[in-house]
């Protein structure tokens, strides 16, 4: 899924992840400190939270304003994902973007969970990058592009998309 910034992407994936059993993975949600976003933060479907990045944060990893924080993007988002990957049927990744890029085993675990049978349901960039467009290319990958006009019509197609997928009756 991708769109805009704000439109509601990690709205609908977090819709997703209560709807549908046996997910596994991440998503990413804003910092707020006096109205201003400071940062964002990570958390698992399974309520492990960490920083994902801030503007404060001590790190030589950087997107825009914000300081990356590579060891918890890996130690509970990389992980998480690895967990799903062995013990779940749905894997959940919000998203694909510069900062969770800016981590090998983020792609790595990334590329392995796409050349998998799992079903998956990630926000992706809208922006080129190399690896975004390997992944958006792929033939068995759908693009929803979310917007204003679909965001309450998108959850339930891609909910037939994942039960077609799955085999299940419409």
């Amino acid at each position: 899924m991708t769109g805009r910034p704000g439109v509601g992407k990690t709205t609908l994936i977090k819709k997703l992840s209560r709807l549908l059993q046996n997910a596994g993975g991440f998503y990413t949600e804003e910092m707020r400190e006096d109205g201003k976003r400071i940062g964002f933060k990570i958390i698992t479907l399974d309520g492990e939270e960490g920083i994902l990045a801030r503007t404060d944060l001590p790190s030589p990893y950087r997107v825009g304003k914000y300081y990356v924080n590579l060891k918890d993007l890996e130690e509970i988002g990389v992980r998480s994902l690895e967990r799903a990957f062995q013990e779940k049927d749905l894997i959940i990744i919000d998203e694909i973007g510069k900062m969770e890029l800016l981590s090998r085993k983020f792609r790595e675990v990334v590329e392995k969970i796409f050349d998998s049978e799992k079903d998956v349901v990630a926000t992706i960039k809208k922006s080129s990058d190399p690896f975004v467009e390997k992944i958006k290319n792929r033939n068995d990958v759908v693009i929803f592009e979310l917007n204003e006009k679909n965001r309450n019509s998108l959850l339930n197609e891609i909910l037939s998309v994942l039960k077609f997928n799955r085999g299940e009756k419409q």
